[in-house]
């Protein structure tokens, strides 16, 4: 006979599953609920909140909640789905997680052994996750295995970033705990246990020295910084100070640095700034720290730049860009031992001329953000929201225009966390990601910047999810922007609205028309074609403050309005949809002509350079 729980039911697979989650320590489980996993979420719900469930409106967005999770704590994401079309469903998050190197677990139910080979809704669940979770993938066939399975899922999602996946079907979930079992933190076949202590990871000595002697050789050195740089904030800037290095950054890496640094140029890449792509056309020496930044045109010219990179993955080195010193490491400790052997040294003309082409990619940002526009600028929306963006306040970014303008016209506060569906680029992340962050600290301010696309793939439906768990948060501020330029369509990457159409064009189908009958009172096909579909409408219809902003005056205050409101805000900006995105030039031309004396150049001498200091490095010479 099983073993029974207090309440004095038996004690099922399906409770030591949440059981081992909870000796984990894993705060709260994402899912969407479904016959393969009812089991669990019925076991979640007996479990009083230790782990708690959040059901999501669609399992895609219960991956990408499970991801947020993991970027904005740095633990580890649960997401949990039925099988069939549930487990398709979670396929974006996974590989958002996977391709921004996150640790997430996926907890998949499936049809009964017996059924298997001709069930409802059977997909062949080892061959569809087979890519995404490549590190683990497991389907568990006898109750003993489940706790060392649970524990195998989780170690290996941390231990490697990287979303896993455990499978377990329905009939095994509803079986009692055998008694010879232990209780709660052990499995009759193997033993299993929750925990995996951190390793502090630093490159050998040897590696170390080389590197500092490259570094220490540039004399126009450029600082790229990923989201690897997190925690490492104080020591790269050091490192930049003693050898007046200019600083880009990648996408992700955006909230790493405090973007007030007259040396910082900002994101590197077609959504960064033309400072970050001259800084990278300029330079002789190149320093990547935690980035596996896609955007290779930008970077260097190959042979232009000797070049050191620091990674904690060995198998992103050199995947970007030719390294001459590879480091694998924790950022923080590796540039920590990197301070220790390189000297101060004085390189103002390098300096000064990155702090000049600063300081008119900031002219030129504000320029944009207040230039006239048909009714509201997008780059004005993100440019006020700058100022009063709060200290403590976490933000999410979709994909799309915004973020473009969210790259180039909002800057963070030092301390800020956001993220977004970086390397994957998935559209509807956003709101997911930040109910995900509120949750987490719920006593922290989010701020969720989406395009109408975005709003229209995950947003609406997820925004019932923000309405049913707001009133139990102690600070209810949470706003969602939706960015309304009534183009479904467009996308960061795609042509740039001069590029579809004259500004005075007829409005095309962008894929939204719906049918109403006549009478309705509801939006009219016309209404819906042209974009002008009522998100404020929407907030306010669920019980929260909704905001409508078509004039460029109302974009300051509407941004007060939602940070002073009592509960969560969308703000609607009805924006421009023929503001060009404008990815910065082609860095052909580098830092010539910015700085009086003339600092630059030209890429033959700076391809010379690099050959001597690779072959005296060869060769054994101090490059001091």
């Amino acid at each position: 006979m099983g073993r029974t729980t207090v309440a004095g039911s038996t004690r099922t697979i399906a409770d030591l599953v949440v059981e081992r989650l909870r000796a984990w320590r894993v705060p709260r489980v994402f899912g969407h609920p479904g016959e393969g996993v009812a089991l669990i979420v019925e076991s979640l719900h007996r479990a009083g909140g230790d782990p708690a469930f959040v059901p999501s409106r669609h399992e895609e967005a219960a991956g990408f909640m499970a991801s947020g999770h993991a970027k904005f704590t740095g633990g580890v994401g649960i997401c949990l789905a039925t099988q069939g079309p549930g487990a398709l469903h979670l396929l974006g998050g996974l590989y958002d997680a996977k391709l921004d190197s996150k640790p997430v677990v996926a907890i998949v139910g499936q049809q009964t052994h017996s059924a298997l080979g001709s069930a409802y809704q059977e997909i062949e669940l080892p061959r569809l996750f087979s890519d995404v979770c490549s590190q683990f993938l497991r389907i568990a066939a006898v109750g003993e295995q489940v706790p060392y399975l649970v524990d195998q899922a989780i170690r290996t999602a941390v231990s490697t970033r990287s979303p896993t996946c455990l499978v377990v079907p329905h009939d095994l979930l509803g079986q009692a705990v055998p008694d010879g079992m232990p209780h709660p933190d052990g499995g009759g076949v193997i033993a299993a246990s929750p925990g995996l202590p951190p390793a502090r990871v630093v490159p050998h000595e040897q590696d170390l020295n080389a590197a500092a002697q490259l570094l220490a050789a540039g004399q126009r050195v450029a600082i790229l910084v990923g989201q690897g740089g997190y925690g490492a904030a104080d020591e790269i800037v050091e490192l930049a100070d003693r050898i007046d290095a200019g600083v880009a950054t990648s996408l992700l890496g955006k909230p790493v640095l405090d973007e007030r640094l007259p040396y910082h140029t900002g994101v590197l890449g077609q959504v960064g700034t033309e400072a970050s792509a001259q800084l990278m056309a300029g330079c002789d020496t190149l320093l990547m720290i935690g980035t596996n930044d896609p955007w290779t045109g930008y970077y260097p010219v190959p042979g232009q730049a000797t070049a050191v990179q620091i990674d904690i993955d060995g198998s992103r080195l050199a995947t970007r860009y030719p390294i001459d010193v590879p480091l694998i490491g924790d950022a923080r400790e590796t540039l920590r031992g990197l301070l220790d052997r390189i000297p101060a040294r004085n390189n103002r003309d390098w300096r000064d001329t990155i702090e000049i082409a600063v300081d008119r990619a900031r002219t030129e940002s504000s320029a944009r953000a207040d230039a006239p526009a048909r009714r509201v600028n997008p780059r004005l929306v993100l440019h006020e929201l700058s100022s009063r963006l709060p200290v403590d306040a976490s933000v999410t970014v979709d994909v799309g225009s915004v973020t473009y303008w969210y790259a180039r016209h909002l800057q963070l506060p030092p301390g800020v966390q956001a993220h977004l569906c970086g390397t994957l680029a998935s559209v509807g992340s956003a709101l997911p990601y930040a109910v995900a962050a509120k949750l987490a600290a719920s006593d922290r301010p989010v701020f969720a910047l989406l395009g109408d696309g975005a709003m229209q793939s995950s947003g609406l439906a997820e925004l019932i999810t923000v309405a049913q768990r707001w009133p139990e948060w102690p600070d209810p501020r949470f706003v969602v922007l939706v960015l309304n330029n009534g183009d479904r369509g467009g996308r960061a990457g795609d042509p740039d609205p001069e590029e579809r159409g004259a500004v005075d064009a007829p409005a095309r189908a962008t894929g939204a028309e719906l049918d109403r009958p006549a009478g309705s009172g509801l939006p009219t096909p016309e209404v819906v074609r042209t974009g002008d579909i009522p998100y404020a409408g929407w907030a306010r219809l669920l019980g929260l403050h909704g905001i409508r902003v078509d004039r460029p005056e109302l974009v300051g205050a509407a941004w007060e309005e939602a940070i002073a409101a009592d509960r969560p805000t969308l703000i609607e900006a009805v924006v421009d949809a023929t503001i060009p995105l404008d990815p910065p030039e082609r860095p052909f031309a580098d830092l010539r002509g910015l700085a009086a004396d003339g600092a630059g150049a030209d890429a033959a001498a700076l391809q010379s350079r690099a050959r001597t200091l690779r072959e005296r490095a060869a060769h054994g010479a101090n490059l001091g």
